[in-house]
């Protein structure tokens, strides 16, 4: 192991009370379930018989692209079962929720370990699984350097590694290098991924496309869209998706900008985080909570959706949606093209580059506005709500960038059939 490896495996050891005294902490906040802390050890293992896939998948949208992954490699080997670790409690609600019924009695979930030598250890030891995949961009070295001294065969899929983290991992070349020799096959969202992850350390890194593209369109509850299309019927709806602290406060000034403009506007404010819901309330004057079970009024100009898993829902409701996250910096957005598979139009801030490369693609073909900066929300909302041809441009637009990925996780089930044990 090189220095920085070795100084990262005994600040971790050294740690590790610590990382207990946190996850406690983060149990109070709810971020994770006290019942479940010891799979934060590596603990709980239940290994099912026969091959047995892991994947890991950090966060809300990671999670969500493995389901087409999930699904194309159920194609190829039904008996094949799949342990998913994820890091976020929300992540695990939502890949539980959506799994096909075909595959949900051989997925198991577990939280991931933290990367605390003996956790990860005992994680590896109790599962064994023949191959392993990582998604996106959390690489955790101990884990890593666990699967590699036991011989298991990893996939980095979906990569993405900005400037700013290559600039990081460049402190540390060797770590760096070691940590990515772990995976035998590296397929990243774009080819500028690629290539900063082959100047790390991955030479056999290639740009493939993004698995979000792959993604099914989000579910809805079809007799409450029914429901609400007739609540909401004549009205023109605007949508702040999957919002962050200060953009909720921001889209209340639009909703007052253009009240007297567009005669029964709603907008509906979808928190990244559903628990912000009451702060919001109190925030917001005359803003109703659908967590509380209350529908808004023909006078009611703020709708807080703080509930869970329900975007699919509103994206279908929406004349248009206001990515969020991008609305103020430092930003970073969230993915462009939930809205987009489901024919709702787009309206991306300034601060995208989390998703930059959909971005470019759907602003570039039209699937999308692209404001300057915040202040000019209003009048773009107002153009898509009020033009219908400039509202069916978008949505035929964005929903031809939305399909062009389609056989992508076919393509990642082909590498990963390669790591497995023959049937």
């Amino acid at each position: 192991m090189n220095p920085v490896g070795r100084l990262w495996s005994g600040v971790a050891r050294v740690t590790a009370p610590l990382w207990r005294l946190h996850l406690r902490r983060r149990v109070a906040k709810g971020k994770e379930i006290a019942a479940r802390l010891h799979e934060r050890r590596g603990e709980g293992a239940a290994r099912p018989p026969g091959p047995l896939l892991w994947l890991h998948a950090a966060s809300v949208g990671e999670s969500l692209s493995l389901l087409p992954l999930l699904e194309a490699l159920d194609a190829r080997r039904p008996d094949l079962h799949f342990l998913v670790t994820t890091g976020t409690v929300t992540s695990a609600e939502l890949l539980l929720r959506r799994l096909p019924d075909s595959l949900r009695p051989r997925v198991t979930h577990r939280f991931a370990p933290l990367d605390v030598p003996a956790w990860t250890a005992r994680f590896l030891d109790g599962w064994r699984p023949d191959a392993g995949v990582f998604v996106e961009s959390e690489l955790w070295p101990n884990l890593l350097a666990a699967a590699r001294r036991r011989g298991v065969p990893m996939a980095l899929l979906n990569a993405r590694l900005s400037a700013r983290s290559a600039r990081a991992w460049r402190w540390a070349p060797g770590l760096a290098r070691r940590t990515l020799s772990t995976f035998h096959a590296v397929l990243a969202q774009t080819e500028e991924d690629a290539a900063r992850l082959r100047e790390l350390g991955a030479p056999a890194a290639e740009g493939a496309g993004n698995l979000k593209y792959a993604a099914a369109p989000l579910p809805c509850d079809t007799a409450e869209l029914a429901r609400l299309r007739r609540l909401l019927a004549g009205r023109p709806v605007l949508l702040g998706a999957s919002t962050h602290p200060g953009e909720e406060a921001l889209l209340a000034l639009v909703q007052a900008e253009l009240a007297g403009r567009l005669p029964g506007l709603l907008t509906i404010l979808v928190p990244r985080h559903p628990e912000r819901g009451a702060a919001l309330a109190r925030e917001l004057p005359g803003a109703v909570r659908r967590s509380e079970g209350r529908d808004p009024g023909p006078a009611t100009g703020l709708w807080i959706a703080d509930t869970l898993g329900e975007l699919g829902l509103f994206y279908r409701l929406a004349g248009a949606a206001v990515i969020g996250k991008s609305l103020l910096p430092p930003g970073g957005g969230q993915n462009p093209l939930e809205p987009a598979r489901l024919g709702c139009p787009v309206i991306l801030g300034p601060h995208m580059q989390n998703f930059a490369a959909i971005a470019d693609r759907l602003a570039g073909a039209g699937g999308a506005v692209r404001l300057p900066d915040a202040a000019a929300l209003a009048d773009a909302a107002a153009a898509v709500l009020t033009d219908p041809q400039h509202a069916s441009r978008l949505r035929h637009a964005a929903g031809r960038i939305a399909a062009e990925a389609a056989g992508l996780a076919d393509r990642m089930a082909a590498v990963v059939m390669e790591l497995l044990p023959p049937r």
